[in-house]
């Protein structure tokens, strides 16, 4: 099943290696499924159906003119769940703008079907700098990606975005440039209506009406020099609102946790989930060992 039919008649590309309790795995901006390739290997080595999917209008799914807003993303999710029959003991897992897409789903489509969650580097629950969020990102920033984009997409996602995204500067150099080069590959096979949408959705929409609908186990990640998603905006406040949530901070790491400490989020997700086997959440949680600090 290389594609599924959203409700609007949109393709969705996906990725389902494994067999057993499923994990959906949902990647950031401007990328697409494949982020996720370690981290979905393991999954399925470890005996969990790992199931990712490319965003509309990014990789390989359908680029339709509209749909970029977060209630037809998470119509677009919950037709994922449907198409896959991954429809109950499913942990959602959101990276940066997909934490929006699980956000939105535990509120408009009651969390149906799922039995925890995890934001990994998430925008929830809201990035603006507001008077009343007065830690997020400042309009004038926002703007400054979208107007890098349309001037030189290809320059600013290899030259600025994906730089800082990775903590790549001239002391630091945590991936390879071919990692670099990689993701810019893959940010310029999204369309560029999709590409501009997409970051005017994660940037303007407050999800802090969303977050009492996580009834569910909910692990929080998120590095504490996340230049791309501030973590004071974001993980910090998620974890002060919903209930009983776990937050686990990555000292000193940047945004694209993925590939800067992939193996670490690899082992805190597989910590998080339990053993497989088991069809109940807590059940599998109840006798898992401490996450890394």
């Amino acid at each position: 099943m290389p594609h599924i039919k959203t409700r609007d008649g949109t393709d969705l590309y996906i990725k389902d290696w494994g067999e057993g309790r499923p994990v959906v795995l949902i990647h950031g901006w401007p990328l697409s499924a494949d982020m996720w390739d370690a981290q979905a290997m393991a999954l399925a080595d470890a005996g969990f159906r790992t199931i990712a999917y490319d965003r509309r209008g990014f990789g390989r799914s359908g680029q339709p003119w509209s749909g970029y807003d977060y209630d037809t993303l998470s119509d677009d999710l919950a037709d994922v769940l449907e198409a896959t029959g991954a429809t109950e003991n499913v942990t959602l897992v959101g990276f940066s703008m997909g934490g929006g897409e699980v956000a939105r789903y535990m509120s408009r489509h009651r969390g149906k079907g799922v039995i925890a969650t995890a934001l990994l580097g998430s925008i929830v629950p809201y990035m603006l700098k507001t008077d009343d969020n007065p830690d997020g990102v400042p309009e004038d920033q926002l703007q400054q990606i979208a107007d890098g984009i349309k001037e030189d997409r290809a320059h600013f996602f290899r030259s600025t975005f994906f730089p800082r995204f990775f903590g790549a500067g001239i002391l630091s150099h945590p991936v390879s440039d071919e990692v670099i080069d990689t993701a810019t590959t893959i940010a310029m096979q999204a369309g560029l209506k999709a590409t501009l949408a997409c970051a005017d959705s994660f940037g303007h929409t407050d999800f802090r009406g969303d977050l009492s609908a996580f009834d569910v186990p909910t692990l929080i990640v998120h590095g504490t020099r996340d230049q791309t998603v501030p973590i004071d905006a974001t993980a910090r406040q998620a974890a002060r609102s919903i209930a009983g949530a776990q937050l686990v901070e990555y000292d000193g790491e940047p945004h694209g946790l993925t590939e800067t400490c992939g193996g670490r989020l690899t082992n805190d997700l597989l910590t998080f989930l339990g053993d497989p086997n088991q069809r109940s959440f807590v059940a599998a949680n109840k006798s898992s060992e401490p996450l890394s600090a």
